[in-house]
C-alpha cells in the first residue's frame, strides 16, 4: 500500500470520506453494535508492534533505508503484533462495554476521532485499499487524557451502508508506549 494513490472520482472520494466520518461518529458515540455492522465476518484486524530500528546504512540513498515498514512486527515476522483479531474478538470487545462487570470502562472513556488524509491506493475487483490517518483524543474521568495518532491501512468492499471493513491494519505512531490502553477500536 505504499504506492501512489489511484485517481478516485470525486464521488468515490466523498463516499470513502463519509464512510470514515460515519465510522468515527459511531465509535465516539459508543454505538459499538452499529459499528460492528460495518465489519466483515471475515475481518482481519491487526495492530503490529513497532520496534525502534537503526537506520540501514547499506540502503543509503534509497527510501527503504528509513521505511516505516521496517519498524513493524506482525504475523509474518519474528515479533508479535499487539493485536491480531477476527470478528469474534471484535464482537466480544464491543459487547464487553454493556457488561455489568466491565469496571475498566466504568465510567466510559470519552473519545473524539479525527480522520483525514483518506487516500485510495489500490483496487482489486471491487475491493478497495485505502489509507487514512487518525488522531484519537481519549479522556477518562479521574485520569489523564492523551492523544493517539496513527495510520490505518484498510481493505474495504462495497456494501449497502457504504463499505464493509474486510481488513484493518493500525500503525500507531509511538516510540515508547506511554498510553493508558491500546484496547481501543481505531
Amino acid at each position: 500500500m505504499n504506492g501512489p494513490s489511484l485517481e478516485a472520482t470525486p464521488q468515490q472520494q466523498r463516499a470513502l470520506e463519509r464512510f470514515y466520518y460515519y465510522e468515527a461518529r459511531l465509535l465516539d458515540n459508543r454505538q459499538y453494535q452499529q459499528w460492528l455492522a460495518l465489519v466483515s465476518p471475515e475481518i482481519r484486524y491487526l495492530m503490529p508492534s513497532r520496534v525502534n530500528v537503526m537506520v540501514d546504512n547499506r540502503a543509503r540513498g534509497k527510501e527503504e533505508m528509513i521505511s516505516v515498514d521496517r519498524e513493524l512486527e506482525g504475523p509474518d515476522s519474528l515479533g508479535c503484533p499487539i493485536r491480531e483479531e477476527g470478528y469474534i474478538h471484535l464482537m466480544v470487545r464491543a459487547e464487553r462495554a454493556f457488561k455489568i462487570n466491565s469496571w475498566s470502562e466504568n465510567p466510559p472513556a470519552r473519545t473524539r476521532r479525527i480522520v483525514g488524509n483518506v487516500e485510495l491506493v489500490g483496487q482489486r475487483g471491487e475491493e478497495l485499499s485505502v489509507l487514512s490517518n487518525f488522531h484519537l483524543y481519549y479522556a477518562r474521568p479521574g485520569g489523564e487524557s492523551c492523544v493517539y495518532s496513527g495510520q490505518r491501512r484498510d481493505v474495504l468492499s462495497p456494501a449497502e451502508q457504504g463499505y464493509t471493513i474486510e481488513k484493518r491494519e493500525v500503525i500507531m505512531d509511538y516510540a515508547n508506549i506511554e498510553v493508558p490502553t491500546l484496547g481501543l477500536l481505531f
